[in-house]
């Protein structure tokens, strides 16, 4: 049974979820339970908080964790990222009152800063000969320099909202984030990497959809060439003959960035009828 280490709440838990759910793995709807197994799949879900997801992967208590990459720098713990999950994205950045006038990093010099990524942050300002003063706060960073307990904040940015409303301007960005699956190659049994092997081909599968359309289009036969050149098919577009001997059907693949230009160019190049589906699943 391989176990995977999630976040108990928030944003990334929602989207855990969503991402285990898609992969064919359905839990035992149990509530309040630290330890839940799936029904279907030969894993388990052991729900903590963000910042003991790192440890429980070192420490050998999970075999595996999802987590932000975040948590996993600040943290330092002997885990390596398995992959890039492309969810929950953020920035950790540094931020002053926008009144200020920054020229620079130079203007962190001597200044509090308030931040609960006290590993990131000093790792930064080392790296770039700053020296300033890091006060190490749980929560609520951003009204640190409002009520006077710092100069700078460093802190989670996602919209850019919060900063907004107390006051603050973004001036750095550090890390870009997102959610990653962490693990160790020393913690995993043969069996358990076959088991970890396989929920990584339906990652795999899901993400793979997320970026992509199916579309079908009617298209006439003396344009099937012209309409073929112009779609990016996987391999090559799938074409099949209508009842009507001068018309085709055409399937294919369209990555989703460059959607509008291709369906653009084949509706110019004489597709008709073209209808755009969304891929759950891609094996590729």
């Amino acid at each position: 049974m391989l176990r995977i280490a999630v976040q108990s709440k928030g944003r990334l838990y929602d989207e855990t979820m969503e991402l285990l759910s898609e992969a064919g793995i359905k839990l035992v709807a149990v509530k309040r339970t630290l330890l839940v197994p799936s029904r279907n799949f030969p894993v388990e879900l052991l729900f903590l908080r963000d910042d003991d997801i790192p440890d429980s992967v070192a420490s050998g208590t999970s075999h595996i964790g999802i987590v932000g990459l975040n948590e996993v720098l600040e943290k330092n713990k002997k885990v390596e990222v398995i992959r890039k999950l492309g969810f929950s994205k953020c920035r950790l950045s540094l931020a002053i009152p926008k009144q200020e006038k920054y020229d620079g990093l130079q203007w962190f010099a001597g200044k509090k800063i308030a931040t609960s990524y006290p590993e990131i942050l000093d790792n930064y300002l080392k790296k770039n000969g700053i020296e300033a003063d890091i006060h190490v706060i749980s929560g609520s960073v951003e009204i640190a320099p409002s009520i006077g307990l710092a100069d700078a904040i460093f802190d989670i940015v996602s919209s850019g909202s919060t900063l907004v409303s107390n006051n603050l301007v973004e001036v750095e960005t550090v890390l870009n984030s997102e959610a990653v699956l962490i693990g160790r190659a020393d913690n995993l049994s043969a069996e358990n990497q076959e088991i970890l092997d396989e929920l990584l081909f339906r990652i795999e599968a899901v993400k793979a959809a997320e970026t992509q359309k199916y579309v079908l289009m009617n298209v006439p036969r003396d344009k099937v060439d012209e309409v073929v050149s112009i779609l990016p098919g996987m391999r090559s577009p799938t074409i099949l003959p209508l009842a009507d001997e001068q018309w085709c059907s055409i399937h294919a693949v369209v990555n989703e960035k460059h959607f509008w230009e291709v369906i653009g160019r084949i509706k110019a190049a004489g597709a008709e009828g073209i209808l755009v589906l969304d891929i759950e699943k891609m094996v590729l």
